[in-house]
């Protein structure tokens, strides 16, 4: 049968096409020797969560990004993006370390990145730039710097606003430092850095954790790694199936409608997010929480979300069963997540008239109720239950001793909890 480039599937994905299987081989870029050890979804520049430099870009900037791997390797290589930039980018250089304390790289570790042999690499504009060879052993579990240096201005960077970890900015060239005395600012975010791969002994096919702010992390310990798919990570590894797992969460997102903050909806970013990583073997889908509580929210609030639509349990099952068939069509296995309470939310920022949360609940409890028991996802983690209260009356509400604060986000501890949660013989 005729297989499709994964590219190809996006504009299928809402028609109910039926499209032809697709080998999972199709989305592996220069051959099976590579996978995925690090990931981050993509974002136009914006305001968000966190103040953040995405706006304003580099002129003169080294920006050193420290983040953690979760497959084995000898060699490696970085991709890097400009899909929202407007005009060409040019990286003045690149480098990667074995990352130390804050901003410092271990010394002897600095390795210099190239581009078709060059130091330096224009990225055309919506385009990406996959680097050369490095060599530089790398253990899964090991926290890793990319340093990317700018001299002429970048203009608006692509980036990803919630990455729960620290960047570093330096003014002028510091690719090579081993201190981090130069590299005196801050950020939660993620800039221009798009992923690493890593190639050595053959591996299982990578997990993607695609979904929202609870896959994303919101709530995590920033820089402690102790996301769900984190944790998940480490289960595999400790259970002796150790495999790659990439999180594609991004803050925000919804299943059925765009934002300029919070990314594409799911059914239009899941080609690239999830059929274009290397050796997908298996996604798990934990989406849909802000197409509900996005519904009620008023819009002088994140104006950069509208549309606000409200939608119904039959528009949001629609969704996901787009998802299911483009990851299908892939060659992916599709798990399903169930929502998890939100009964209790206390965000400040949106605010919910009080009959809103009976609408919501009984949604979400529908939704949850189809993924649960249709048997459209290949498999199911019940998030729902691993992380509702457990007192009577209350399943509509989170754990207490699971929640970051704010009735809607898990603290690292639920974050545990939802990784304990998945059933590792069916992913």
């Amino acid at each position: 049968m005729r297989t499709l480039p994964v590219t190809a599937l996006a504009a299928l994905l809402l028609a109910g096409a039926t499209v032809p299987a697709a080998s999972a081989e199709a989305a592996e870029r220069g051959g099976a020797r590579w996978n995925g050890a690090w990931t981050a979804a993509v974002q136009r520049p914006s305001t968000n969560f966190y103040p953040n430099w995405s706006q304003e870009g580099f002129e003169n900037h080294s920006v050193r990004q420290v983040l953690r791997v979760s497959a084995d390797g000898g060699d490696l290589r970085i991709r890097v993006s400009n899909a929202y930039g407007t005009t060409p980018l040019r990286l003045t250089g690149a480098g990667v370390a074995r990352a130390g304390d804050g901003a410092a790289v271990k010394p002897g570790t600095v390795r210099t990145v190239r581009f078709e042999g060059a130091a330096s690499v224009t990225v055309p504009a919506g385009a990406k730039a996959v680097s050369d060879t490095v060599r530089l052993p790398v253990k899964a579990g090991e926290r890793l710097t990319v340093t990317l240096y700018f001299a002429a201005a970048t203009g608006p960077a692509t980036y990803h606003d919630l990455a729960q970890g620290i960047s570093y900015r330096a003014s002028g060239d510091h690719l090579r430092d081993t201190g981090a005395g130069a590299y005196t600012e801050t950020s939660r975010s993620w800039y221009h850095l798009e992923g690493v791969e890593v190639a050595g002994a053959p591996t299982r096919r990578a997990v993607v954790t695609f979904g929202d702010s609870i896959t994303d992390g919101y709530g995590a310990t920033p820089g402690a790694d102790d996301r769900y798919p984190d944790q998940l990570s480490r289960r595999l590894a400790a259970a002796g199936t150790p495999r790659p797992v990439l999180n594609l969460g991004i803050g925000g997102n919804r299943v059925l409608n765009d934002s300029a903050c919070f990314g594409e909806k799911a059914t239009a970013r899941f080609a690239r997010d999830v059929l274009n990583q290397p050796r997908v073997g298996t996604v798990v889908v934990l989406e849909g929480t802000n197409d509900l509580l996005f519904g009620y929210a008023d819009p002088k609030y994140f104006p950069c979300a509208v549309p606000n639509t409200k939608v119904t349990a039959a528009q949001l099952i629609e969704g996901h069963r787009a998802l299911i068939r483009a990851a299908h069509a892939g060659g992916i296995r599709a798990v399903g997540g169930t929502m998890i309470p939100v009964k209790g939310s206390k965000t400040d920022v949106l605010q919910y008239p009080a009959e809103a949360f009976d609408e919501i609940e009984a949604v979400r409890d529908e939704v949850n109720d189809w993924i649960r028991t249709s048997g459209e996802y290949d498999a199911v983690v019940d998030f729902d239950r691993a992380l509702a209260d457990p007192a009577p009356g209350r399943s509509d509400l989170l754990n207490p001793d699971y929640d970051f604060g704010d009735g809607v986000h898990p603290n690292a501890a639920g974050y545990d909890a939802m990784a304990r949660a998945v059933d590792l013989n069916a992913l």
